[in-house]
């Protein structure tokens, strides 16, 4: 096998043009600095998991992205964050849902894994244990982002809601025209075939309700089984969750003994889409071995192995 660190930061209407030259090369850059720290880990012998924890940080440390720094407001105007991690070896697994102040939030979903005797916490409790597990807390100005709130500023009052990925989606309510593109994720495979999946978001901007998307949901947004596939997803979560997306890319590979492309695409261009869903996943299989699929405009990903480093946004 091979080692192999896959991530992404969200798919959607990312075309050419749609970003100056300034945008391209910050995107380029986060998503670089984030397979370096990743990949070291591998390099020198670590696991699958704490790779993709390290990658993952980075991700959740950028405010370009939907996800712990960069998080999203909600009809409250609060940041509420969501983020899950699997580890393909064990089928062990850790996720916290409506989460706030939690620098990190895939960090707290490692400890529901390893410490809490669960697999899903949410909101208060969520943040208890948190303080419980000496989980860093940071204020409401670290997440405060100028152009994420004046996008909720333009919609709090209205019944809209706006998938950070998503251009057209405010039913009439003006675009910005510097969206960012939500989710993060990352899917690794270490020196010894072991695969592990994580994925975090600030989910909907002006969302209601305590809504949670795919992300954290096991089998919808994240999952990871050294017999089959490591999957992370970005896109519209309600849709995701309808179709498991990622569990379901998992049974095509271990049941019907697809390849890790082609259960990709299956699910994401072809049984994904006819049920109106938009968005793309990142998998790695115990060989090294990786895919992406999308069948949105573009994805934000990046891809680091023995034999290439890369990065690319659009289709």
């Amino acid at each position: 096998m091979s080692i192999s660190l896959v991530i992404h930061g969200g798919a959607g209407n990312i075309y050419p043009g749609m970003m100056n030259q300034e945008q391209e090369e910050s995107y380029s850059q986060a998503l670089q600095t984030a397979l370096d720290k990743g990949y070291a880990v591998l390099k020198s012998g670590g696991e699958a998991m704490d790779s993709i924890i390290a990658a993952m940080v980075e991700l959740e440390n950028n405010p370009l992205f939907n996800a712990g720094r960069g998080s999203v407001f909600t009809k409250k105007g609060l940041h509420e964050m969501d983020a899950a991690v699997m580890d393909g070896r064990t089928l062990g697994a850790g996720a916290v849902s409506g989460v706030r102040n939690i620098k990190n939030p895939v960090m707290l979903a490692r400890e529901v894994m390893l410490h809490s005797g669960h697999v899903f916490l949410s909101g208060k409790g969520a943040g208890e244990f948190a303080l419980n597990r000496g989980i860093e807390f940071a204020t409401d100005d670290y997440f405060f982002n100028k152009e994420r709130y004046d996008q909720w500023i333009a919609i709090r009052d209205s019944d809209f809601y706006q998938l950070d990925h998503k251009e057209d989606n405010l039913k009439g309510v003006a675009h910005t025209g510097d969206e960012k593109f939500g989710t993060v994720g990352a899917v690794a495979c270490d020196g010894s075939g072991n695969l592990a999946a994580a994925t975090s978001t600030g989910g909907m901007t002006n969302k209601r309700f305590g809504r949670i998307g795919d992300s954290p949901v096991i089998g919808a947004g994240t999952y990871a089984n050294n017999v089959s596939c490591a999957v992370s997803c970005t896109g519209h979560g309600e849709f995701f969750l309808r179709s498991v997306v990622a569990y379901d890319i998992s049974c095509l590979i271990e049941y019907k003994g697809l390849s890790l492309a082609a259960a990709c695409d299956l699910v994401v261009k072809d049984k994904l889409k006819k049920f109106g869903g938009e968005g793309g996943v990142i998998a790695v299989n115990g060989r090294g071995e990786h895919h992406f699929s999308f069948n949105s405009a573009g994805m934000f990903r990046g891809v680091q192995n023995e034999n290439q480093r890369d990065v690319a946004f659009y289709t």
